[in-house]
């Protein structure tokens, strides 16, 4: 058995688990997210054989005191010692975010995609304000850490999300466009009146699992460089444009491309 952890958010933890369950997928293997075990309740993998508190805690402490062995996949270069240890080991764990299986990952995507499928609770509280027969324009605001993160190159004003959702509406003058709004900061109602009365916005503030549900359902996602937006496309290959630059046109593309260049 494989136990895969590591202390991203939640949807690196959702990619990086990815990447490993293809792995042990393609190899006749089982893979157990530590993550998923106990911090995460709101997808169906959580409710699975083996994802419960005392397989994390039995995982956790088997690693601390070296009753089981650890890969460590840290590095962009490869790890050759960890690699060997995935495939020499029938039980380890296995950390890091750089491990990476891209190909594998695409080929069982489905049956990941349907791992985090999410919860009916969820479903229940999200799936009603989608039913409209507008264009739906999903945008993931990500401030807090993005202050600092690659020198703050992507911690945008309101002003500027605003100017890259009008641009978006006016080439979509021909449709009604509505706009959905999600993100990591406290006071995203700003932003509604840096777009304007005109264009309809709704900023339901969900809990992490539903803003992801949120950004999945509608038919364009745009947002600033994030595994948040990139998971929220996976689920029903939306297309995906990042913010590189406020000033910028948006280029969007899909998710079996765009999550093999995450910044």
């Amino acid at each position: 058995m494989i136990f895969v952890r590591d202390k991203g958010r939640m949807c690196n933890n959702i990619l990086q688990f990815g990447h490993v369950y293809a792995w042990a997928r393609e190899h006749g293997r089982t893979a157990v997210s530590m993550r998923f075990a106990y911090k995460y309740p709101f997808f169906r993998i959580s409710h699975t054989r083996w994802h419960c508190f005392a397989t994390y805690v039995f995982a956790k402490y088997a690693a601390k005191f070296g009753l089981l062995p650890v890969a460590g996949f840290h590095s962009t270069e490869g790890n050759p010692e960890a690699q060997h240890l995935l495939e020499t080991r029938k039980t380890l764990v296995v950390e890091g975010w750089e491990v990476r299986f891209y190909d594998l990952f695409l080929k069982y995507k489905q049956e990941i995609v349907g791992l985090f499928a999410f919860d009916e609770r969820i479903l229940s509280k999200v799936m009603p304000m989608m039913d409209t027969p507008a264009v739906r324009l999903g945008v993931h605001v990500r401030r807090g850490d993005y202050k600092t993160w690659h020198g703050g190159k992507f911690f945008y004003s309101d002003a500027q999300y605003a100017e890259v959702i009008r641009s978006f509406v006016a080439q979509h003058h021909n449709v009604r466009v509505e706009v959905f709004v999600c993100g990591n900061d406290p006071n995203l109602r700003s932003i509604k009146e840096a777009v304007g009365a005109d264009i309809p916005l709704h900023i339901p503030n969900g809990n992490a699992a539903e803003d992801l549900c949120m950004l999945s359902e509608c038919d364009y996602i745009i947002g600033a460089p994030s595994t948040f937006s990139l998971v929220a496309s996976m689920y029903h290959d939306r297309p995906l444009a990042w913010i590189m630059s406020p000033t910028e046109d948006l280029h969007f593309d899909r998710f079996d491309n765009l999550f093999r260049n995450i910044l």
